[in-house]
């Protein structure tokens, strides 16, 4: 078992998770591909392909899949905090700001920064009877045209261990 997790990247894991997740349980994450590119304590970065399922009718990504990508960043890390704690916390999103600055024309990267902040709500929710809430940042880019961000969201996280 311990090769196979080593010849495994934790990305490469966490995106088939992400996948079998979204089929079984959110089928529009399933849908619009997407992929965990970086997960380190501190940050994750997923990604969503610009193509035809993701496009709206000027050749940018759609509003609701530049949406679905600032929903997974957060989400999909905290639910990998979860998995590892191995007690049931219920997830859900608060609320959500989103302000788009520009025409998302490629593949987006929707970077969260936040992974201690939501390590630590985590902890808090894991060790507390009471629901937890955190207001993150997600930024999302085009790194084949420019660092520059496309859209920014505000997310409110909320986090409740089940009985």
């Amino acid at each position: 078992m311990n090769w196979t997790r080593k010849l495994i990247s934790e990305t490469t894991r966490e995106t088939f998770y992400l996948r079998w997740f979204g089929l079984a349980k959110i089928p529009l994450l399933f849908y619009v591909g997407v992929s965990v590119v970086e997960l380190t304590p501190e940050r994750m970065v997923v990604k969503i392909p610009l193509r035809r399922r993701t496009k709206n009718h000027l050749g940018s990504m759609y509003f609701g899949a530049l949406c679905i990508g600032a929903d997974v960043a957060p989400g999909a890390y905290a639910m990998y905090l979860i998995r590892q704690q191995r007690t049931p916390i219920a997830m859900v999103f608060k609320d959500f700001q989103a302000e788009f600055l520009k025409r998302a024309e490629g593949d987006v990267h929707f970077i969260c920064d936040q992974g201690k902040e939501i390590a630590e709500l985590v902890a808090l929710a894991t060790a507390s009877e009471e629901r937890v809430e955190k207001q993150l940042d997600v930024v999302a880019t085009v790194p084949s045209l420019s660092d520059e961000p496309v859209a920014k969201f505000k997310l409110t996280i909320s986090l409740k261990k089940q009985p």
